[in-house]
């Protein structure tokens, strides 16, 4: 990872939301909801979780007031999560309202794709640029212990309505997880080569509810691409510098279609982190793995003006750290799971 430079003795001025590694945030993840359609096992246990009241959750006219301040710190890209952001009823009128902002940002959306072929069409109509699908396996019975749930037929068609919407590149995410689905990591690419999705692996992380995720069982990106090339020639695709995108992109068997693979834990890309997050109960984040939040709901709802709330913004981010930290002896997995944080 590359090192950063020593920290700023206090903030610039202006409204950009800069940390004291002088990093800017432009990317935006706001999460919708808590509440997902799927039991992921590596995420959340069979039963769920209990999830955020409903009083405390932000609505819709909240989300967009606090959106309407981010784009004006300069936030330039905005990704919808969860949860499973397509369980709010309202997802179509807050892209819409989204798009409408000035200037406009890049609306980006994260889902599990159960319930996309439905809405893929409306979704692009109100201006969403192009959508990722978590999808970790094509086998149906891997699909189902997975997941909790017997819907891969759903996510297979919400990818094809999605790329027919225009929300292209389709990039399929997937957590390769060792002695569950790290052998057939091939069978995957290969799938999406055949439909035209752009495929990203990630390393998994200590987001699990149930704090059962053990480092020394990951699989890596090493592993992973090794997987992949027991069928298929990858190429690192040149980039001087890569910036805050945080895939290594290797051409398929000479291109043009690549592959991602994302190393967050073995070589995390926190110099270049350009992220905050907004979570569905209106707390901001510097960083997914951050043992603390500000809050903006309360503020908001007492009558903050747009200057109070970034003023609050920016003091969070100017606590982000230089990395998560999840290689040191005193790192300690987020108290909230990811399905309350958002992705």
């Amino acid at each position: 990872m590359t090192r950063l430079p020593d920290p700023r003795p206090r903030p610039p001025e202006g409204s950009a939301l800069i940390d004291t590694y002088g990093r800017i945030a432009q990317d935006l993840r706001v999460s919708l909801t808590d509440r997902c359609s799927f039991r992921c096992t590596y995420c959340m246990p069979a039963e769920g979780l209990p999830w955020i009241p409903q009083p405390q959750m932000l609505s819709d006219d909240e989300l967009m007031r606090l959106i309407g301040v981010f784009i004006g710190a300069g936030v330039t890209q905005v990704r919808l999560t969860g949860g499973e952001p397509l369980l709010r009823r309202s997802i179509v009128e807050l892209v819409a309202g989204i798009a409408a902002l000035r200037p406009r940002p890049a609306i980006a959306m994260t889902t599990n794709g159960a319930a996309l072929a439905a809405v893929a069409a409306p979704l692009a109509a109100a201006g969403l640029d192009r959508v990722n699908v978590s999808l970790d396996t094509i086998d149906a019975s891997q699909f189902l212990a997975l997941t909790r749930r017997d819907r891969l037929a759903d996510v297979i068609a919400g990818l094809a309505a999605a790329a027919d919407a225009g929300l292209t590149p389709v990039k399929v995410n997937a957590v390769a997880m060792r002695g569950v689905n790290d052998a057939v990591v091939a069978d995957l690419l290969a799938w999406c080569l055949a439909r035209g999705y752009e495929l990203r692996f990630i390393e998994q992380m200590p987001l699990d509810a149930q704090h059962g995720w053990d480092r020394s069982v990951m699989v890596t990106a090493e592993e992973i691409k090794a997987g992949l090339e027991a069928r298929f020639e990858l190429t690192p695709v040149e980039s001087t510098d890569r910036g805050s995108a945080p895939a290594a992109r290797f051409l398929v068997d000479g291109g043009p279609a690549t592959v991602g693979i994302i190393a967050s834990v073995s070589e995390p890309f926190c110099s270049a982190c350009d992220r905050v997050r907004l979570t569905a109960d209106g707390q901001v984040r510097n960083c997914l793995f951050s043992e603390r939040e500000t809050d903006l709901r309360g503020p908001l709802r007492d009558g903050a003006s747009d200057a109070e709330l970034l003023g609050l913004i920016r003091g969070e981010m100017w606590r982000k750290g230089p990395a998560h930290g999840i290689g040191r002896p005193d790192f300690h997995q987020p108290d909230r799971p990811m399905s309350a944080i958002g992705g």
